[in-house]
């Protein structure tokens, strides 16, 4: 599974944003076990922004980083004590926009499993692992209908062990699961199951500029 996952994001042709916006990246680790898992954060609980929400390790791009995946690499290591060698590069994903105005990168890893990452605890509540079967299966709890430059996206939201994935990492997550693995999930289609409908919101880039 993991060897078509690798041939398949080296094919892979992601979409880089147009935007001028400040950068930042992530890396979305896989977990190398007989079952694979993927491993994910969850933000400290005393954050003034995004606390206690999941997400892929990251962050923004600093003055001496060369690439973004030098971001994502930093970042990690930063946040979960995890060393850059240890990481095999699979391939990159398609640029994402926060609502806050960042231009997001995700890099997708493979790392061996057991390694002993520890959270930063100024950043950071917990690091876990979610086998990929839960996504693979799309075992969603239900659909975040989210409105995006007049469209609906359809964005899955997951409930496992007591932590909820949803917003950017699982939009992340269905671009990962179609081109990396070939699963029928897009954000643009309709899914059967529950809708929870989302208010349109503009970007923060979007909000100063109409100032």
């Amino acid at each position: 599974m993991l060897e078509n996952l690798r041939e398949r994001l080296q094919a892979h042709h992601p979409r880089r944003s147009v935007l001028q916006l400040p950068e930042a990246a992530v890396l979305m680790p896989i977990v190398d076990r007989p079952e694979p898992t993927l491993l994910l954060t969850r933000r400290a609980a005393h954050l003034n922004t995004h606390s206690g929400q999941v997400a892929f390790p990251g962050g923004k791009r600093e003055a001496g980083d060369p690439d973004l995946l030098t971001t994502a690499l930093r970042e990690s290591h930063e946040e979960i004590a995890l060393p850059p060698y240890r990481v095999e590069l699979l391939g990159r994903l398609s640029d994402v926009v926060s609502l806050h105005g960042l231009r997001v990168t995700p890099y997708v890893g493979l790392i061996p499993p057991d390694l002993p990452l520890t959270p930063d605890p100024t950043e950071l509540d917990a690091i876990f692992e979610v086998p990929l079967a839960h996504f693979l299966e799309d075992r969603r709890h239900h659909t975040d209908v989210i409105p995006m430059d007049g469209r609906p996206l359809y964005v899955p939201n997951y409930h496992v062990g007591g932590q909820v994935i949803w917003g950017l990492s699982a939009m992340m997550l269905v671009e990962l699961l179609a081109e990396g693995f070939g699963c029928p999930v897009s954000l643009d289609q309709k899914p059967p199951g529950r809708l929870c409908y989302f208010p349109e919101r503009l970007l923060r880039i979007q909000q100063q500029a109409s100032r």
